[in-house]
């Protein structure tokens, strides 16, 4: 069953690329399984993050990236909200952003 993946604006999907390379390599891994298994690949991969809202959690040796993604309808995956994280939390700021376009995906 195939999966697809897509970036809620070219601003998210360039800071991905942005990412250092261990950690992007972490992430294009995970986002492989997502596309062939489906987005619930549980951790240490992805997270729930409550309300229909999901993280990637990429390692590397240059630290830790989060992806925030939802699913949609007909077996998609959209990353919504992206980020190298500098601190053990998440930032509310960035959760809101995540959250909003969630929002604006599923009711236009």
């Amino acid at each position: 069953m195939s999966y697809s993946i897509s970036f809620y604006s070219a601003t998210v999907k360039a800071d991905i690329w942005s990412w250092p390379l261990g950690i992007r390599a972490s992430y294009l891994g995970i986002t492989e399984r997502m596309a062939e298994h489906g987005a619930n690949l549980g951790l240490p991969y992805t997270g729930a993050m409550g309300d229909g809202l999901f993280e990637i959690r990429a390692r590397g040796p240059e630290g830790v990236g989060r992806a925030f993604f939802c699913t949609l309808v007909g077996q998609r995956i959209v990353i919504l909200h992206a980020l190298i994280k500098k601190t053990q939390r998440t930032l509310p700021a960035d959760l809101r952003i995540a959250r909003r376009r969630l929002q604006e995906l599923q009711h236009g």
